[in-house]
């Protein structure tokens, strides 16, 4: 069976491991969840990644990040879905809980946070929504 929309499965995946209190959670693995991976390490929201080798897909392996007794990811949202597409300049990249929480993007330049989109002035589709 394919999947229509894989970012919101991973983010799904990531929401239902924070919620069990998993350590890590498995997914199968592209180049964009790569990157989107790459951006909430980053930012502090995982504690780190890494592609296992396999056929005939990788796996994505994310371990969570917990602070003691909270998570480090309260809440995560898929902003642009397959059946409408959210695309802003960057000057129209809105703050996500005025700033406490990040966008993740999809720029011609790769892909990155709300806050690195602006100070490079680039726009792009937003992806998620993290905080």
């Amino acid at each position: 069976m394919s999947m229509s929309d894989p970012i919101a499965d991973m983010l799904t995946r990531l929401r239902n491991g924070i919620m069990a209190r998993h350590n890590q959670v498995e997914m199968p693995g592209s180049r964009l969840k790569q990157a989107i991976a790459q951006v909430l390490k980053q930012e502090g929201y995982i504690r780190d990644f890494q592609v296992v080798e396999q056929k005939p897909q990788n796996l994505l392996r994310i371990e969570l990040k917990y602070q003691g007794n909270r998570n480090a990811i309260d809440g995560i949202q898929r902003v642009s879905k397959p059946s409408r597409r959210v695309y802003v300049g960057y000057d129209d990249i809105p703050k996500v809980l005025s700033g406490l929480g990040i966008n993740i993007l999809s720029t011609p330049r790769g892909v990155m946070s709300d806050r690195e989109a602006r100070r490079r002035k680039v726009g792009g589709e937003i992806l998620c929504s993290v905080w």
